[in-house]
This record gives structure tokens, C-alpha cells and sequence, in this order.
């Protein structure tokens, strides 16, 4: 059994590209047996391990307010809180135990004191996700379990070695960022996105070379903030993967 794991890197609105690759997936049969996610990918890689359809997800992000996931929290270490994204994570599946997940599930955070990874193979799947996507600097680290966490993608934005942690044995990754052009911010948001991840891009390509297979989409036509880009954003995901996935049936 050739056990398929599915790796999500971050990036944003770009993470709407996600959810076209999981429609491929499920057009030309690939089995996903196991699924690791940073950041955005941590999102859209816990809904497909709890269940969501590829259809499902896609209306998901359809319908979710990207840039209304965090609420202001004056702190001394962030200007802003996403516990509304695990607010969202929870009415989406209810409260859950990533150790109970469907489909085996790793989710990747970094503990900003100490610099290392955290890999959540267990615990509250709403608590992980929002860690995982936590930028430091933006959104105030998330407490859990005695420990600071920020987002995965400073210790591996494209969770390959996660994946293949809980079993996988093809390890299959989506890097939203190894194309990317960034452009001209138009705001404050843009600005710290932008520096956020085109710090991050250089490390993600020593990340993804134990990958035997890298779905590498080219969003430069897109920003990382416009939400009116999702539906483009998916169906680019859908184009970039369906021709490299056919491959592996053959």
C-alpha cells in the first residue's frame, strides 16, 4: 500500500489554492491517508481529516471572510488575536481531538521562546489550527499547554517531515510560495505579509526535497490578502495539480 500523506504549506489567501488540489485529488483517485498543514494549510488540512468533502471546503472558503479572522488584543505581544479563526475551526467541526481525526492528522506551530517545532498530534484541533497560522508580530502568540506558539512556517512551512511522522510513506506537498512574485503592498496588512513570507520562500525549497511529489501552483497573479481572488485562487490549485497527480496513477 503506497499510504499517501498530503502536505499544505502557508500563505495566506493564497491557501485557497489548497482546496483545488484536494478536488484533483479526488477527480483522479489519489487516496489521502494522511494529511499535515501549516498555517492555512493547517485549516484546510483539519477539515479534510475531519470529514469535509473537497466540494464542502471549497465552500467554505467561498463563504469565509479571510481577513475577518482576528479581532484587535492590545498586548505587548501582538496587535491582534485569531481566536475568531478557532471560533470558526470549532463551529465547523465542533470541539475535537486531533487524535481523533478521520484521516491522520499533524499540525505544525513553532514555540517562539525556544525556536523549536511543535508538532500537534494530538489535542484541541481548534487550538492547533490557530497556532499554526499565528504570525508573530500580528497576532499575539496563542498559550498552550505552558508553551508560546506562532506560526508553523518558520520551522516548516511545507510539513513533508510532519506527514511522513504520522505514516506516510509518498509524501505529496503543495508550496504556494515557490512561484510567487510578490507585488507592491497597498496596506499596512499587505506590507507585514509580504516580509513575513518572502523571508520564509528560500527555506521551503530544502523543506520540499524529500517529497516525491511537489505541487508548486504559480499564484503571482494574485496578492495575499484579496479575498475576490478565492474562486481564481482554487481553480489555479485545480490546473497546477490535476496534470502532476494524473502521474502517479499510471
Amino acid at each position: 500500500m503506497k499510504a499517501y500523506g498530503l502536505a499544505f504549506g502557508g500563505g495566506a489567501v493564497l491557501g485557497a489554492a489548497h482546496v483545488g488540489v484536494l478536488q484533483a485529488a479526488e477527480e483522479v483517485g489519489i487516496p489521502i491517508d494522511y494529511v499535515s498543514g501549516t498555517s492555512i494549510g493547517a485549516f484546510i488540512g483539519a477539515l479534510y481529516a475531519f470529514g469535509k468533502s473537497p466540494q464542502e471546503i471549497r465552500e467554505v472558503a467561498l463563504e469565509l471572510d479571510w481577513l475577518n479572522l482576528s479581532g484587535i488584543s492590545l498586548s505587548q505581544y501582538g496587535l491582534l488575536s485569531n481566536r475568531k479563526f478557532g471560533k470558526i475551526v470549532t463551529d465547523l467541526l465542533g470541539k475535537k481531538d486531533i487524535k481523533d481525526a478521520i484521516v491522520p492528522l499533524a499540525i505544525v506551530a513553532t514555540d517562539i521562546s525556544t525556536g523549536d517545532k511543535v508538532v500537534f498530534v494530538e489535542g484541541d484541533v481548534a487550538s492547533a489550527v490557530m497556532a499554526s497560522s499565528c504570525i508573530p508580530g500580528v497576532f499575539r502568540p496563542v498559550e498552550y499547554n505552558g508553551r508560546m506558539l506562532v506560526d508553523g512556517v518558520l520551522v516548516e512551512n511545507v510539513p513533508v517531515t510532519a506527514v511522513r511522522s504520522i505514516g506516510a510513506k509518498k509524501a505529496i506537498c503543495v508550496d504556494l510560495l515557490g512561484k510567487h512574485v510578490f507585488r507592491q503592498p497597498q496596506h499596512i496588512v499587505a506590507v507585514l505579509l509580504n516580509a513575513f513570507y518572502s523571508a520564509i520562500a528560500s527555506a521551503t525549497a530544502v523543506q520540499i526535497e524529500d517529497a516525491d511529489l511537489c505541487i508548486t501552483p504559480d499564484l503571482s497573479a494574485f496578492n495575499l490578502v484579496d479575498t475576490a481572488q478565492v474562486p481564481d485562487i482554487i481553480q489555479a490549485g485545480y490546473d497546477a495539480s490535476l496534470p502532476l497527480l494524473r502521474t502517479l496513477c499510471r
